[in-house]
């Protein structure tokens, strides 16, 4: 019995001296968020400075467009049955095409690459019922001046 009595203060004191330092700590806690609020203000500024050069780069990496695109180019007799007689350049000439095939519906719905001919461009490409859109660029070739 002589245990559990000497035990039993220990327990009260150990209760008690919690109490007393936890005010201690209180006012230490008041000092220390003023100097972690400093601390993490520096990092933000670092983070900051990283995000600066990547903007930087995307605006040095703008392509300019190659002048010999742009030139216009005057269209065949059978490409201006399609897209027009005024002279284009070769990027309005293609995005033409593109919008006649897809006004009627001439990508074949199987296989999203093949163009299918209609009576305007079977002349275009050659008498071929169908072509790859890859080959669009040849056929552009052939066909302007």
């Amino acid at each position: 019995m002589a245990t559990s009595k000497k035990a039993a203060p220990k327990k009260a004191a150990k209760k008690a001296a919690p109490k007393k330092a936890a005010p201690k700590k209180a006012v230490a806690k008041k000092a220390a968020p003023k100097k972690a609020v400093a601390k993490k203000a520096a990092p933000k500024k670092a983070v900051a400075k990283k995000a600066a050069p990547k903007k930087a780069a995307k605006k040095k990496s703008a392509r300019k467009p190659n002048a010999a695109f742009l030139a216009p180019l005057t269209p065949s007799a059978e490409l201006a049955a399609v897209i027009g007689s005024k002279p284009a350049s070769r990027p309005d000439i293609v995005k033409k095409i593109w919008d006649y095939i897809k006004k009627q519906g001439l990508q074949d719905s199987k296989n999203k690459r093949m163009i299918n001919a209609d009576d305007k461009l079977k002349p275009l490409f050659a008498g071929k019922a169908q072509i790859s859109m890859f080959d669009l660029a040849k056929v552009v070739s052939a066909n302007v001046k």
